[in-house]
């Protein structure tokens, strides 16, 4: 940018200015000089007092700034990535200090603000009721190091024309009400893009959801209509399930047709995809649209399946795609981050419950897309193009804000935001410590001759190519499945449970708590187990279970941060005490400790090898 680009005539400097004037659509002003004689008869102050000679004086210096500062966005947003680092670094830390050169002035500004404030409502009793005023002593909230829990319902706002904004979406420092927005939370869902996107992080937005289902349905009751299609994979959570078949599939609703797909690949895909647009063609030749849902990696197997591939070919046939992505983790898998757009879903999905928060301790969602498709001011629109080259405008209202999220409710709230923020600080180091443990206990379940491990980091397992090509170095989700199904005869014999009897794998799985929990959820500290048969997925029925792979002795696994030695010694000890009773010396088939030792010792320096081969070399962190 040359110096003749960033002299600005008197309407340039005019017009950066007056959106902080109470009359910003108005105004009857043409320079700085007349917003501020407007703002002083606005609010019934005499310009020729000394006092308003004062405020007159402020408002212009503050008219002026906020010229240069947007003039400083503008040219700062230009040149900034072609800056070396020194550059970069001076420039934050000027623009951080004049935010607090900012605050000092507004914490000046309280205290005569107050004193005003005093002696208008002047009665104890009336100032009890009021409580504090918002805007006394909230400042320094400004420099907490942790973003504050905004616990409130609604908000002050400054002016009429300023609220009016607020409503239509084109003033978002007002944020209304907190079904709407939360400081909070707006602080989150800022968070969850920057570590979900990387380098494509603005071109993205997120909305928070108070629960992973809440985040499902939302997008998928902004994007479906009546009698459209969804082809959605197999392997969902059993709550989705029932969602897509219980209420979208429902007649007496949108008469949605629910198909899904088998298979991880883009072959397997489109060989559903081909079947399902001919199943529809009546359908798709009235308009109504497929939209593809994928959950990968998949509950309850960990599986993946191929995202790039799925979107690629969707988008090439003119469909959305969805990817709920919650079990990967914006760490493990990172599928807004691949180079071609085209190769990206439309929409990634996160339950923040799972190992995004960690702890168990929250029930949350988010819906990340991109920023046209997520927002925008009422009554504007933008032009986009599709995969095909066609061109449409896109209106304001097609966006997930105003179409669902604005009035459905479903928000997050403050203290919710604030659990998952502090869980996102040690998401990396929680996901490489638990691909160990993962590693580790497939490995060691699968030498057993009568256990089957359904989990991709199994090297013979039909997934782990897919785990390579998706998953970030190549690490599996903590999340796997085992059954007592291996060698059975296909013609009977064994137990009604696998090899066992219904009573005894029972008294099994009960006696694998507390070391494992028995808990229905997954990515918490602890590692919990369940039969997706009984819980998760009881949804289905047993022809749907038998197509997602799902055994009456399936356990699936949710991996923790344990030491996974003591996992498997408790459950060695558990069926030496109880399976064995029915099959003598099935315990006796773990391989012994020494083994065991090496097993978790190769994983764990492995595991950690890959992850710092990764990390950025020390030069590079200098640019």
């Amino acid at each position: 940018m040359n110096d003749a680009s960033v002299v600005l005539d008197a309407a340039a400097v005019f017009e950066r200015a007056r959106d902080l004037s109470p009359r910003r659509h108005t105004t009857g002003a043409s320079d700085i000089a007349g917003l501020v004689e407007e703002q002083l008869e606005h609010f019934g102050i005499d310009p020729g007092t000394e006092y308003g000679k004062h405020l007159a004086g402020f408002a212009g210096h503050l008219y002026a700034a906020n010229a240069d500062l947007k003039l400083l966005w503008e040219q700062g947003a230009e040149e900034l990535m072609g800056l070396a680092r020194k550059d970069r670094i001076d420039r934050f830390s000027a623009q951080r200090f004049l935010a607090f050169q900012l605050a000092k002035i507004l914490d000046t500004l309280q205290h005569p603000t107050r004193t005003a404030y005093q002696s208008l409502v002047n009665e104890p009793t009336d100032r009890a009721r009021k409580g504090p005023y918002p805007i006394f002593d909230n400042l320094t909230a400004l420099f907490s190091a942790k973003p504050v829990i905004t616990r409130t319902a609604t908000y002050i706002y400054a002016c009429a024309e300023w609220v009016e904004d607020a409503f239509h979406g084109r003033e978002m420092l007002h944020q209304i009400y907190s079904r709407l927005l939360n400081p909070t939370s707006i602080s989150l869902a800022n968070h969850i893009v920057d570590i979900e996107c990387g380098k494509e992080t603005g071109n993205y937005m997120a909305w928070n959801f108070n629960s992973g289902m809440a985040a499902v349905d939302a997008i998928l009751s902004h994007l479906v209509g009546y009698q459209d299609i969804i082809l959605a994979s197999r392997n969902v959570y059993g709550g989705v399930y029932q969602l897509l078949e219980d209420w979208y599939g429902k007649t007496s609703n949108l008469d949605v047709g629910i198909e899904f797909f088998d298979g991880y690949s883009g072959e397997e895909f489109t060989a559903a995809l081909s079947a399902t647009e001919a199943k529809y063609a009546d359908r798709i030749a009235q308009g109504r649209k497929i939209y593809v849902h994928v959950e990968t990696p998949c509950n309850p197997h960990g599986l993946i399946l191929d995202m790039p591939e799925i979107s690629r070919i969707s988008h090439e046939r003119g469909h959305e795609v969805i990817c709920d992505s919650t079990i990967g983790t914006p760490f493990l898998h990172r599928p807004l981050q691949r180079e071609k757009l085209i190769e990206r879903p439309d929409f990634v999905i996160h339950s923040y419950t799972k190992d995004i928060s960690g702890h168990g301790a929250t029930t949350a969602g988010c819906v990340i897309g991109r920023n046209e498709r997520m927002f925008m001011p009422k009554n504007t629109s933008v032009e986009i193009t599709d995969f095909a080259g066609n061109s449409r405008e896109l209106n304001w209202n097609e966006t997930l804000f105003w179409n669902v999220y604005y009035i459905k409710g479903a928000f997050l709230d403050a203290d919710k935001a604030y659990e998952v923020i502090n869980g996102l600080h040690t998401l990396d180091h929680r996901m490489v410590t638990k691909a160990i443990n993962t590693l580790t206990l497939a490995e060691v379940l699968g030498n057993h001759p009568q256990i089957n491990v359904n989990c991709s980091a199994c090297k013979d397992h039909p997934n782990n190519a897919m785990l390579e090509k998706c998953m970030h170095l190549g690490l599996p989700v903590p999340l796997f499945t085992f059954d007592f199904e291996k060698g059975m005869d296909p013609q009977g014999g064994g137990g009604e449970f696998g090899h066992f009897s219904r009573l005894c794998f029972e008294r099994f799985f009960d006696k694998l708590d507390p070391v494992f929990g028995h808990q229905v959820s997954l990515g918490t500290p602890n590692t919990i187990i369940l039969c997706p048969a009984i819980t998760s997925h009881s949804e289905m029925s047993k022809e749907a279970l038998d197509g997602a792979g799902i055994a009456p002795t399936c356990i699936r696994v949710s991996v923790g941060l344990e030491d996974p030695r003591t996992l498997i010694a408790h459950l060695i000890e558990a069926s030496r005490d109880t399976l064995d009773v029915e099959v003598a010396g099935f315990s006796g088939h773990f391989p012994g400790a020494g083994e065991i030792d090496e097993i978790y010792q190769r994983h764990y320096l492995d595991v950690h090898r890959r992850f710092i081969e990764h990390a950025p070399k020390f030069s590079e962190m200098l640019k």
